[in-house]
């Protein structure tokens, strides 16, 4: 048989006859799409809504991917996404990405092991205004930090969000746990590894981010003793290895401290009244707070620091041990609940912070990139997402009594609070 030669178009005579097919190319074309429609048409309406989740999650990955917005360089014309503002719609299952107790998560919030029979607190996802905020996926994220150490430092709220990431990330590629402390501490500090892209994720108790004495050590003592000038010692030690802080606080100082600066007394908030110390309040603290841990990460090699704004409980009024403080099953809608001014001032904490921390690295040309990561609204809007009484197992199995503690501050896992790591991936990808 000779070598195959391809056809001359050149030499090719028209023809009426199809020999490949009994109906003209375009009725074949019609058939085919109309039968792609009707199979579309049963997996929306008929479909369980697992295999929806299966055959379009990676498709809406896909658009998010291809078309959502970037920041960029002023002048290049590509607009970027504020992702702080927008709404909270319908989702089913885009919250429902890995086992909580697989990841060993704080067993207060493993809502799901815990027995929680309502999981519409999973579907749900943010939209931001005017752009899409993609769906987390572990690889690019951990493309985005490449043979760095990324860091949460801070109060429980940082420990929320990094245990987040180690669910979202520990669900797709292999770990090794590199260190945990043990006994009650065994939350509060750990680091693990991803080596296939030489990563490595920590996690520091720091809960006024400078250095603290007191309750977070000895829930016995009546006050706290904060020295404003000092950061946090632990996390400070191995400042010099870290290439991407989280930093986020907030509640700690709102709680209040006896507060001190080169080891002597300058003021209290919230002090027992035995105490006669100034009043100084929370905002002046919060602010030297931040201002120290960022300074003390603004020397040495470079790195990103990203300030998390504050992330606000919904006890509504209601006592700690009321087993109805935080019942809410959706999240709110726009409007209907406003933010509350103290948490609208925190938030602005932050962010001044922040430009003040840009204009001392010499803008955004300087060795220490500065962000933040703003969640105060997406945060105030999901009443439905905390673990509420169901911070201990089996709540009501011996009935319904009259005190029982609800946890209306942090977050189920999984739940809304991986949100902020798909926020936490975009920010981490913006150019300067």
């Amino acid at each position: 048989m000779g070598a195959y030669k391809p056809l001359d178009h050149r030499n090719q005579k028209p023809s009426s006859k199809n020999p490949g097919c009994f109906l003209s190319k375009p009725v074949c074309f019609w058939l085919v799409c109309g039968f792609l429609s009707l199979a579309l048409l049963h997996l929306l309406c008929c479909a369980p809504a697992a295999t929806q989740q299966a055959v379009f999650s990676p498709l809406r990955q896909y658009i998010n991917n291809t078309y959502s917005f970037v920041s960029s360089v002023p002048g290049e014309g590509i607009k970027s996404c504020n992702y702080s503002e927008g709404t909270w719609v319908w989702a089913p299952g885009h919250a429902r990405r890995y086992n909580a107790t697989e990841c060993n998560v704080k067993e207060r919030q493993d809502c799901l092991r815990n027995g929680r029979p309502d999981t519409g607190y999973l579907d749900w996802r943010w939209q931001p205004t005017g752009c899409p905020l993609p769906a987390f996926d572990a690889r690019t994220f951990l493309s985005a930090v490449r043979g760095k150490h990324v860091a949460f430092i801070g109060d429980s709220m940082a420990r929320n969000q990094a245990q987040s990431l180690i669910c979202l990330l520990t669900a797709s590629f292999r770990y090794r746990l590199l260190y945990r402390d043990v006994g009650q501490q065994k939350h509060n500090f750990w680091s693990y590894a991803f080596p296939s892209y030489n990563v490595k994720v920590s996690y520091y108790w720091a809960p006024f981010l400078v250095r603290g004495k007191g309750k977070p050590e000895d829930d016995s003592i009546k006050e706290n003793h904060v020295h404003l000038d000092a950061p946090g010692d632990r996390w400070a030690a191995d400042a010099d290895t870290i290439d991407v802080a989280v930093l986020a606080a907030g509640h700690w100082l709102l709680n209040g401290a006896i507060y001190y600066n080169n080891s002597e007394v300058i003021g209290a908030h919230n002090a027992p009244p035995d105490f006669t110390y100034t009043k100084i309040g929370y905002a002046w603290p919060l602010h030297m707070a931040y201002r120290t841990a960022v300074e003390r990460l603004s020397s040495g090699r470079p790195r990103t620091v990203v300030l998390a704004t504050f992330s606000p409980s919904h006890f509504e009024g209601r006592p700690i041990d009321s087993p109805t403080a935080c019942t809410k099953m959706e999240p709110y809608k726009e409007g209907e609940k406003d933010l509350e001014w103290i948490f609208k001032e925190v938030r602005d904490v932050v962010y001044d912070e922040a430009e003040l921390a840009r204009a001392r690295a010499g803008g955004d040309g300087g060795a220490v990139r500065i962000e933040v990561l703003d969640v105060t609204k997406l945060a105030a809007m999901r009443p439905d997402g905390h673990p509420s009484v169901y911070m201990n197992p089996n709540p009501f199995e011996h009935g319904v009594p009259e005190k029982m503690l609800s946890d209306c501050l942090h977050f189920c896992l999984p739940g809304p609070v991986d949100t902020f790591n798909e926020i936490l991936v975009q920010v981490l990808k913006r150019r300067r």
